[in-house]
């Protein structure tokens, strides 16, 4: 597949997506190891769901995949969504799909990513996640890129026959201070 360095970092770049990375996604999707952490568990995704999805990317969200710098392979994407113009506001997804690609930092280096364009050229204010209360990997990374908890919803997440809580966390944008994009023009 062929990606852009849209936003360049230290160890992965966000490219926009490629449709033609369809049924990638659906093996990821369709993946215990994906979807017990992402709420998906009881989706089931075909290849023309995932097509459809593919078109209307960019409408109300910003969708980009994350791609290694080492040597160009899809490992994952990562979002911002329910952009909020007058509120400032967002919602961070992300997921790493390659079991081989996580705990590596790719994860931190996408969403310092996000974070920094996120603030400083789409001039959100606040970006929120959630993330369940069993994902200690998930909780770490957010974390280590200047989230705070925020609050829980409480035993609202059904994960193999147990209930779990949710946490919500965010950061400000006076929070993040770093100029962490490689490939920015105006420094």
């Amino acid at each position: 597949m062929k990606y852009f360095k849209k936003l360049v970092g230290e160890k992965v770049y966000l490219s926009p997506m490629n449709e033609e990375d369809s049924d990638k996604f659906v093996k990821w999707l369709n993946d215990f190891e994906v979807t017990d952490y992402t709420g998906r568990t009881d989706m089931i995704i075909t290849l023309s769901e995932e097509k459809k999805w593919f078109e209307n990317i960019g409408k109300e969200n910003l969708q980009f995949a994350i791609v290694t710098l080492e040597n160009d392979e899809l490992i994952g994407t990562i979002s911002l969504e329910n952009i909020n113009n007058i509120f400032r506001t967002a919602i961070l997804g992300i997921f790493i799909g390659e079991d081989y690609a996580r705990n590596k930092g790719y994860g931190t280096d996408a969403i310092k990513l996000m974070l920094d364009f996120g603030f400083n050229y789409i001039n959100l204010h606040n970006i929120k996640l959630t993330v369940f209360e069993f994902n200690e990997r998930a909780k770490a990374c957010y974390k280590a890129c200047g989230f705070v908890e925020t609050g829980r919803r409480r035993k609202c997440m059904y994960v193999n026959g147990k209930y779990y809580d949710i946490i919500l966390m965010d950061i400000l944008q006076e929070e993040f201070t770093e100029s962490y994009i490689k490939n920015k023009a105006v420094k």
